[in-house]
């Protein structure tokens, strides 16, 4: 794509070096519809058709074995139906090294789309066809959808956004899964599509989203430092350059980028076994393991699946429950566009602290009276969508270089796919056993998450990637500081050669 097809938007500025272009506007938003959208509407959309679908579920088996189903086997089924959700997120996001090696960052998403239509198929017409087995399968396939997107959107808007503005547009992953669960809970309500004879249409609209990112996404350019370091395509690398940052001068972005890659001394994508060899990288994995464990496990999972049973333990009347679980989803979404407009003048550090220290003043009032449930419940809320929702994703494409980035995610994905898993399986007993106590048992991870994070994380704010993968080399026991040298050395001969950028920039974008 030329750079003329994507004109700055010289009315929208991030900072004084960096503006935002339709482009990169455009990859971030079209991206997260056909990604992040998805899994976010998968989180909420069977919350609203349960009955249904264990009514069709006894139907089916009533029509098949002359008998009615057993309670026991509907609970077994329905859990299945939830749960392997999760199992097909973890499937995905173990290909994902895999696929982003053969088929780049945005062939990986296109691709992936294909995922989500088959899902929808099976999804809309289980019941027609009478097979709760279609309705098991689809959720695994968009499982897998959400896997791989989940990976593989945080890594491409991380590697197309100059940094002065990469937290922003990482932002527009967590904005769009809290807009996903929100539409999921509009379209549920009883006067849209949440009845016994539309439920199937809550599953179908799983092809809109992925549709509109098949029909834009081909036309947008691929990670310019994908194309430069892995494929070695500096003119499609200069291209996509140029229409991200909105101006033909991009030598200094390019040269960057090229020292980043001799600094590497490989231009081979690692294996997930070499991540974990790596020295240098050891807290920068730890970091990514620890961040992964509390975006599952802080609670937030617990109360976005069984939303209907929190509220009416709580106290609420059924009649009222869908539209209460509306005020949740907006809540979310608010709470992330918040978090998109503050984290490059916060920064990622202390909005993760500062969003965990939140929720742990609120796990002890959980439960004891409807409104008080209610409001602590919307707090929790925006506490994590304003944190942990987001971050997590551009942190992990923070701490990596390029060639570690793909089996980064890989790890990051496993662990936030079995954590999801484990929440979702467990939750149910582990209410039953605790009674209003139930999410003290996230309070532990929420402090040590909170302590780690303080002690260890340095802030990565509009840092490139090279200064912070040095940021770590004390805490690793790396002192040797050759590839910071080499960047720098590579950056000043490119400047005295005179390579500069537009607007006379003094520094790269990237």
């Amino acid at each position: 794509p030329d750079s003329r097809l994507f004109p700055c938007v010289t009315n929208v500025c991030f900072s004084s070096h960096q503006r935002l272009t339709v482009c990169l506007i455009s990859a971030a938003f079209f991206g997260s519809v056909g990604s992040s959208f998805l899994y976010g509407y998968n989180l909420s959309v069977v919350n609203a058709p349960a009955s249904y679908i264990k009514t069709f579920y006894n139907k089916t088996w009533i029509d098949r074995y002359n008998e009615p189903i057993g309670d026991g086997t509907v609970t077994l089924l329905w859990s299945v139906t939830v749960s392997i959700f999760a199992i097909g997120g973890l499937v995905g996001a173990l290909t994902v090294s895999f696929l982003i090696k053969v088929l780049g960052r945005k062939g990986t998403l296109l691709a992936n789309n294909g995922l989500a239509l088959i899902a929808a198929l099976l999804l809309a017409l289980g019941e027609t066809a009478g097979s709760f087995e279609m309705l098991i399968i689809g959720r695994f396939i968009i499982g897998m959808d959400s896997g791989v997107s989940l990976s593989v959107l945080p890594m491409y808007l991380g590697e197309i956004s100059p940094r002065q503005v990469r937290g922003s547009i990482g932002q527009f992953h967590s904005i769009f899964i809290c807009l996903g669960v929100f539409i999921g809970q509009v379209l549920g309500l009883p006067e849209i599509l949440g009845q016994e004879s539309r439920w199937n249409f809550l599953f179908g609209f799983l092809a809109l989203p992925a549709l509109l990112q098949l029909c834009v996404l081909p036309f947008l350019p691929e990670s310019p430092r994908f194309l430069l370091m892995e494929r070695r395509d500096e003119a499609g690398a200069e291209k996509a350059f140029q229409a991200f940052l909105g101006r033909s001068d991009v030598s200094r972005e390019l040269e960057e980028v090229h020292a980043e890659s001799r600094a590497q001394n490989t231009q081979r994508t690692a294996s997930v076994l070499e991540l974990f060899r790596k020295r240098s990288l050891r807290w920068q994995l730890i970091t990514v393991i620890v961040v992964m464990s509390c975006y599952q496990l802080c609670g937030l999972n617990a109360i976005w699946y069984y939303t209907n049973g929190i509220l009416q333990n709580a106290g609420f009347q059924p009649t009222v429950i869908p539209y209460i679980t509306l005020s949740t989803g907006g809540i979310e979404t608010l709470a992330a566009v918040i978090s998109g407009l503050v984290i490059e003048k916060v920064g990622r550090r202390p909005l993760l602290i500062f969003a965990m220290s939140l929720s742990l003043s609120l796990y002890d009032r959980f439960s004891w009276m409807p409104y008080l449930s209610f409001t602590s419940i919307l707090l929790l809320i925006a506490s994590f969508c304003s944190g942990p929702g987001g971050v997590p994703f551009v942190l992990t494409g923070e701490l990596f270089e390029q060639s570690y980035r793909p089996a980064a995610f890989m790890i990051a994905g496993t662990v936030n796919w079995l954590s999801n898993f484990a929440v979702g399986l467990l939750f149910p007993y582990i209410q039953e056993a605790l009674q209003t106590f139930a999410f003290l048992l996230f309070v532990v991870v929420c402090v040590a998450g909170a302590v780690y994070l303080l002690l260890v994380l340095p802030e990565t704010k509009n840092k490139t990637f090279m200064e912070i993968s040095q940021s770590f080399s004390k805490i690793n026991g790396i002192p040797d500081q050759t590839q910071e040298r080499e960047m720098k050395d590579a950056l000043d001969t490119a400047a005295t050669n005179g390579l500069q950028c537009a607007e006379v920039e003094m520094e790269s974008s990237f």
